[in-house]
């Protein structure tokens, strides 16, 4: 006679909660007598199956031991959830570091952060990778800002790799979410227009040659490669291009006695004043909205030798910001960027709606950020052309 197949090679659950004796003899059923009408739930106290498994002699190592024997091992569901959570308790930690906790711009996008999922997403939901992802996060931003440096060597001097910065990198993407937290526009979301301006906020440039700033009849000293360029350009009163690679590795000789440089945030207005006035031109530098790190580095260099930087450009949140870049330097002043001067250009029929509106402040003039917010007009540099070039006669 076939016995059933769930009988097979064992002794069945049936025969033993009849009493079967198994390898070990009866099980007392005192232990399992509940009620075990269909519909209502039915408990048994552990200990008691433990105690009647060891009694019966059907399993002498106890409850434990049995359930591993015909399940396999038992998952402590509890104590790994701990685990897990304390390990990712401990990667968050490793953003505790003055580079993060030091600086008031990052304490929204440090407290933020765990709720967003991105590290967890960056490090494929490994606390461990996540841990080196932070820890990795943390010493890039105790380099930045930077003072002219290109990526590549950002990544060599902090991670040893000069790869590890690299676009589509999890790294990148988590150090480039802190820096735009930490200094750039919130506008910029994406793009490599975005990345670049964001790196350059940081004092970073992507590489040497495509960092680059527009003068004009800058003064300096024939005395080296870019030297004799400028002073060739300034003959003739032509806009010259500058390269970060030209600026930092051979930086020409500045020949300003204290002149003033006019900045002006559009080419537009620095090729008008080319066009007007010619090798008579004062020096310019135009930075071409946001300011590159080559623009940066060379502000800071003619800031540094003692020339006064007269600033315009458009009446905006994202001119305000770039204004703000440059006026922060020994020296910087706004030139017509103030509040009378946008309430004149208003009032002469200026203005077209704003493409941000994240508002910016304006801590030369606060009245010019109450002003703007107030018309909600955009006055671009270009509306004004002729009044800042009659300021260059």
């Amino acid at each position: 006679m076939n016995r059933p197949r769930h009988e097979t090679g064992t002794t069945s659950r049936a025969a033993k909660a009849r009493g079967g004796a198994g390898r070990g003899g009866a099980v007392d059923r005192s232990a399992f007598d509940r009620d075990g009408r269909p519909g209502r739930s039915l408990s048994v106290s552990l200990p008691a199956v433990d105690a009647a498994l060891r009694a019966s002699g059907a399993g002498p190592d106890g409850l434990a031991a049995a359930v591993t024997a015909l399940t396999g091992p038992v998952t402590d569901r509890h104590g790994q959830e701990a685990a897990v959570a304390a390990a990712w308790r401990r990667a968050l930690a490793e953003l505790d570091r003055p580079a993060v906790t030091g600086r008031p711009e990052l304490a929204d996008w440090h407290t933020k952060l765990p709720g967003t999922g991105l590290l967890k997403r960056l490090s494929g939901g490994d606390p461990a990778t996540a841990r080196q992802l932070a820890t990795d996060t943390a010493r890039v931003l105790s380099h930045l800002p930077a003072d002219g440096l290109t990526l590549p060597v950002l990544a060599a001097r902090t991670i040893g790799d000069s790869h590890a910065l690299d676009h589509g990198r999890p790294l990148t993407t988590l150090v480039l979410s802190a820096v735009r937290a930490l200094t750039a526009p919130a506008e910029l979301l994406g793009g490599a227009e975005s990345r670049r301006a964001a790196w350059a906020s940081v004092g970073v440039a992507l590489d040497e040659l495509s960092s680059r700033v527009l003068v004009l009849n800058l003064p300096v000293s024939p005395s080296d490669p870019t030297g004799r360029i400028l002073t060739a350009a300034r003959e003739d009163g032509e806009p010259c291009l500058l390269t970060l690679r030209q600026l930092t590795r051979r930086p020409p000789a500045l020949d300003l006695h204290g002149r003033t440089v006019r900045v002006c945030e559009n080419p537009a207005i620095l090729a008008a004043a080319a066009d007007a006035y010619g090798p008579d031109c004062p020096p310019m530098v135009c930075v071409e909205g946001n300011p590159s790190v080559a623009a940066r580095v060379l502000l800071t260099a003619i800031a540094a030798a003692g020339s006064p930087l007269a600033h315009h450009g458009d009446f905006d949140w994202g001119g305000a910001r770039i204004a703000a870049t440059v006026l922060r330097l020994p020296g910087a002043v706004p030139r017509r960027y103030d509040a009378p001067s946008y309430l004149a250009a208003v009032r002469r029929g200026h203005g077209t709606p704003p493409h941000h509106r994240h508002p910016a402040p304006t801590p030369w003039d606060p009245s010019l950020s109450s002003a703007i917010a107030e018309h909600a007009l955009r006055v671009e540099e270009e509306h004004l052309l002729d009044q800042l070039l009659a300021d260059l006669r």
